[in-house]
């Protein structure tokens, strides 16, 4: 699930206003295009927006976490270094093509559960020429547990299942075994929801167990989001990073305020007291996200 950013291989001869609709494994996926952007579209299940994908500019990200992943994955290595991805869930592949664009002969592994997905944005969306991008089919654990070790730059987690990240994706076990795919300093990246459904403060208790988990598995982690999200006076998105190295925070930090929609980052001193007295989630207590307010998706 994703807050949108309005303003923001090719399939030319589909006229702007057809909307590509197919029933998958999720619900009823379909392409909305986008009006600022000729070969721009929106993917959506259930009428939930997935994933917004630009044939004409893959390096565009529209969805306000996903440039904050976007932010994790320029700062990962130099710029244009190619790197090793592994994205757990796949939607549109909008993260695969944006790593595709600006670090070309980087090797990349997708995990989608979702066959009837896959085949329908690969066939409406096709990848760009030469894209080193694998989609595997599977559940994101099971295959990551089968990845060999130190495989990574950067392993990123972006699974919603009927708008909540499922149970087995949020526990400390789970976490281990990203960490063990990763490369010595490699980057961990997780798209969470969490806040209030009624715009009552209130503490993101889902987003603090998840901090508190990160921060049991990894030496440091910090949070991207919208302050209203970390007050928990709204609903929505945000990126957990986490490293055994020492994160880029400052850079972070810089990029974030500077989106669209403007950011905060919480690190150090100030992400443990967002997190005090929360507990980490085993595989015996995970639960899986809060359920997102019926008006969520509302534009």
């Amino acid at each position: 699930m994703a807050r949108k950013r309005r303003g923001g291989a090719e399939r030319r001869t589909r006229q702007v206003r057809d909307r590509p609709t197919e029933q998958v494994g999720g619900g009823t996926a379909e392409l909305v295009p986008d009006p600022d952007r000729p070969h721009g579209w929106t993917l959506t299940l259930d009428g939930a927006p997935q994933s917004h994908v630009d044939l004409d500019d893959p390096s565009h990200l529209d969805f306000e976490y996903q440039r904050r992943i976007g932010h994790v994955l320029d700062l990962a290595a130099p710029p244009g270094q190619p790197l090793r991805v592994m994205h757990l869930g796949g939607g549109a592949l909008t993260l695969a093509r944006y790593v595709a664009a600006r670090r070309p002969r980087s090797t990349q592994q997708v995990v989608e559960l979702d066959v009837a997905l896959t085949a329908f944005v690969r066939r409406e969306l096709p990848l760009p020429s030469g894209a080193r991008i694998r989609v595997r089919a599977g559940d994101a654990r099971e295959v990551l547990g089968r990845m060999p070790d130190d495989w990574a730059d950067v392993v990123t987690l972006d699974v919603f299942r009927h708008a909540r990240v499922p149970a087995h994706l949020t526990s400390a076990e789970f976490l281990a075994d990203a960490r063990r795919v990763m490369r010595p300093g490699g980057l961990w990246a997780a798209n969470l929801a969490d806040g209030s459904p009624t715009g009552a403060a209130g503490p993101p208790t889902h987003l603090r167990s998840q901090v508190a988990t990160a921060r049991s598995v990894f030496a440091e982690a910090c949070v991207l989001a919208d302050p209203a999200v970390l007050r928990g006076r709204r609903f929505g998105n945000a990126v957990l990073v986490a490293s055994d190295a020492e994160l880029p925070v400052e850079d972070l930090t810089r990029l974030t305020a500077c989106d669209p929609h403007p950011g905060r980052v919480e690190h150090g001193v100030a992400l443990a007291g967002f997190a005090a007295q929360a507990r980490p989630v085993t595989d015996a207590t995970a639960v899986p996200s809060p359920r997102p307010p019926a008006d969520a998706f509302a534009t």
